[in-house]
């Protein structure tokens, strides 16, 4: 799986060696290691390709000044797991700014950690000798939230979240209301409500605060029956749009030129069997599913339940007609 990245950071500055296999994932483009190696390299780890396994070793990791060429989610919150517990200070320029490394850093702050910075540019992390056990509690998951939301308004419906971070959640926030969703938000609480017929909205991906990749392909299935044209273009990976095939195999009107996809409204979607390819193009298609006129097949659920816990059993609570089948 793609996570498996994640363990190099931390159990380098733990034990002085890690060998792990190379990342997985979904087949969604290129996501270079790079970032997460020249990061380890630049703290003292010595890195090597053996049979196949990305093998890591250092005496004592060291603080350096690091600069992303991007500013990588996976590659930011490794390398602060390993500068944690090296000798002096790191910087990280260029850092990732999601609300999950700012998480990441206040729970390692409340287990010793010394770091400032985390939500900006620039991350600076000062090594302490050890961390001590924690209690501390998770932020929500923002893209679930995001996929609920866009379910919500892309079947007419009408659904309050509780638990949700409305500030986590802007730029999606920001794209339902353009459309002409009803958006309300309180502390901890997010309603969306139809509001009558949705327009087509333009969307460009990109890093937090923009509009999150991982959102695009639910927001493109609901925007596959809105008023007009909406033009999506994504900036962070090159080969998401698999799902949009199987959204015209139910009627969609979309065409992908490299990385836009301009989609014009339709009427409705028909029900069809379809396939998911990888996590959010699979809620994409469960969405679309939910829209469509007749009964819909999706298949290829082992991608969706990477990243969404019993995502039927959630949306049947809301009123959705839907189950899982075992073939």
């Amino acid at each position: 799986m793609g996570s498996s990245i994640f363990l190099m950071g931390p159990l380098l500055a733990r034990f002085g060696m890690v060998r792990i296999s190379k990342p997985g994932g979904c087949v969604i483009g290129q996501r270079p290691i790079d970032y997460h190696l020249r990061g380890m390299r630049a703290l003292g780890g010595k890195v090597e390709d053996i049979h196949g396994d990305i093998v890591c070793k250092s005496g004592r990791l060291y603080g350096s000044s690091i600069t992303l060429d991007f500013p990588s989610v996976g590659a930011t919150e490794n390398l602060i797991m390993a500068a944690v517990l090296a000798d002096g200070v790191t910087v990280i320029e260029n850092a990732a700014r999601e609300p999950e490394i700012v998480d990441l850093a206040n729970f390692l702050r409340t287990a010793g950690a010394d770091i400032e910075g985390a939500g900006k540019d620039t991350i600076r992390i000062r090594g302490v000798h050890h961390l001590h056990s924690t209690e501390y509690r998770i932020i929500p998951d923002r893209i679930v939230a995001g996929t609920l939301l866009i379910a919500a308004a892309a079947t007419k419906g009408r659904v309050t979240l509780h638990g949700v971070d409305a500030s986590h959640l802007g730029a999606i926030l920001g794209k339902l209301r353009q459309a002409g969703v009803r958006v309300d938000t309180g502390h901890d609480i997010i309603t969306v409500e139809y509001d009558g017929p949705y327009q087509g909205v333009d969307v460009r991906t990109a890093p937090h605060p923009g509009f999150p990749t991982d959102l695009q392909a639910p927001l493109t299935a609901m925007l596959a029956t809105a008023r007009g044209t909406s033009v999506i273009q994504e900036n962070v990976f090159e080969a998401r749009y698999k799902h949009v095939n199987e959204l015209i195999r139910m009627g969609a009107d979309i065409s992908v030129d490299l990385r836009s996809a301009i989609i014009r409204g339709v009427e409705s979607l028909s029900g069809a069997t379809v396939e998911s390819t990888d996590l959010r193009g699979g809620a994409a298609l469960v969405i679309a599913g939910l829209m469509a006129d007749g009964i819909t097949r999706v298949e290829g659920l082992s991608h969706v339940d990477r990243g969404y816990q019993q995502l039927e059993m959630t949306l049947r609570d809301l009123g959705a007609d839907i189950r899982r089948i075992t073939v």
